[in-house]
């Protein structure tokens, strides 16, 4: 047992409803204050409401909760993505191998109210319409207010899992200064809606993340369990060439789509509805040099490094953080020690989540229906199977494994550049030297080891 102690987490989003079923399961007694009303009686209220990419490092921390289960009856299975060029008939690019290799998506407040039950199912207790006012670290005390309520209470050790805009984080920072600093991407984004067909199927292939790359922007769109596309455009916010600035209305929105995403016109019947209610999403990605004030405060998720959303990792990323916390925080742990070892063990593996996040937005945008680009991707699966444990697929090591992401980033770098120069010049791949490749590779990759 915890020896009396109480973990207090701030959210109940994603990450703190989850962390707060791993810590009861290991014995904690769990606290848990969330701004917003309970979702399963006030319906969902959450903030970005891009769809959610579930992959292995994600499942792997559900399962580590039991909540697996309910969380894949709503998921709806993405093998790859199927990109419409501006031209010419869409192509299904797989993620993987097979279907042992692939990414779920799932709906952000339908996989909150299972994590919220799991939470208590577990034994934490939650608390809604609390908002964090002010915390005295000194004293050991935090004011929350909300529902008519303004109170004065005692903690341990708080967990700040509330969000890009913590307010334990902000906090914090009067405490010690935490080196805050958000990077703005000068991209947004709006979100749209292919409702189901006439007989309520999909109107479009529903095993797929479909996207429409058009070099400095691009449409995504995500299935859903109701039979739905959440469609995302993502464009600069200035600019000559399409931006939300030069596409202010719904009315542009319509003339844009018909030049450059036509064959998705007659499925978003209330397009120009949709782009005026809608509004424009900004992007940034959060850095912090420091996650935690000794042993007063942690924060994990998007609360530490929120990132932009182009990896499908935000939330992966932040379940590993609670699988990892959850790890240092045995039952006599010191919260400096356990928090301290936490940071060390995440923090390069977040900073490079976000790096590989950045770029993929370049190679989603631009890339995905480049000859060159194809020609690599040909190649880098052949090599997989030439060099079993050896050259894996840069996605491959970020979605459908649990290396550390700072390893994924380098090795995904040699394996770049070791496509690159195989493919250079060349037209096919029945151009590639195999005996230098395979030399190279030997050379310069070693076997991955094994991940428990």
């Amino acid at each position: 047992m915890s020896d009396g102690r109480t973990i207090t987490i701030i959210g109940a989003g994603l990450a703190g409803s989850l962390l707060a079923t791993l810590l009861a399961r290991r014995g904690w007694p769990v606290e848990v204050f969330e701004r917003r009303g309970d979702p399963r009686v006030h319906g969902y209220a959450g903030g970005r409401s891009i769809n959610l990419a579930l992959a292995e490092r994600g499942l792997h921390a559900l399962r580590q909760a039991e909540a697996d289960p309910g969380v894949m009856r709503q998921a709806v299975m993405m093998r790859g993505r199927m990109v419409h060029p501006l031209h010419g008939e869409p192509e299904l690019q797989r993620y993987g191998r097979d279907d042992s290799e692939v990414i779920w998506s799932i709906n952000r407040g339908e996989l909150n109210i299972v994590l919220i039950e799991a939470a208590e199912a577990a034994g934490a207790t939650l608390h809604f319409d609390r908002r964090l006012e002010e915390v005295d670290f000194a004293a050991g005390t935090m004011r929350v207010l909300g529902d008519g309520h303004d109170q004065r209470r005692g903690f341990d050790t708080l967990v700040g899992a509330d969000g890009a805009g913590s307010t334990l984080r902000a906090q914090m920072m009067r405490v010690n200064d935490l080196g805050e600093r958000t990077e703005w991407l000068d991209h947004g984004y709006k979100e749209l809606e292919i409702p189901p067909g006439a007989n309520g199927s999909f109107r479009i292939e529903p095993n797929a993340l479909h996207i429409w790359p058009r070099g400095h922007y691009m449409c995504i769109a995500l299935p859903n369990d109701e039979r739905t596309f959440t469609v995302t455009l993502f464009m600069p916010h200035e600019g000559a060439y399409p931006s939300f600035a030069t596409v202010p209305d719904g009315d542009a929105a319509r003339i844009l789509f018909k030049e450059q995403f036509a064959d998705a016109v007659p499925l978003i019947p209330r397009l120009e509805d949709d782009f005026e209610a809608n509004p424009t999403g900004t992007l940034g990605t959060l850095y912090l040099d420091r996650w935690h004030l000794d042993g007063k405060a942690v924060l994990v998720g998007d609360a530490a490094h929120a990132m932009v959303p182009f990896h499908g990792q935000g939330m992966n990323c932040a379940f590993e953080d609670c699988v990892a916390l959850a790890d240092q925080l045995r039952p006599d742990a010191d919260f400096a020690t356990a928090y301290a070892a936490f940071a060390a063990e995440r923090m390069p593996n977040a900073a490079a989540i976000q790096h590989m996040a950045l770029e993929n937005y370049i190679e989603m945008r631009d890339r995905v229906d480049d000859r060159d680009y194809r020609l690599q991707r040909a190649l880098e699966l052949l090599l997989q199977e030439r060099h079993p444990g050896r050259f894996v697929p840069h996605y491959a090591m970020v979605s459908f494994m649990r290396i550390p992401y700072a390893t994924a980033l380098a090795r995904g770098e040699v394996q770049r550049d070791i496509l690159q120069r195989a493919t250079d010049g060349i037209e096919t791949l029945d151009a590639v030297d195999w005996a230098a490749l395979d030399a190279e590779i030997a050379a310069r990759l070693a076997p991955l080891p094994p991940v428990p």
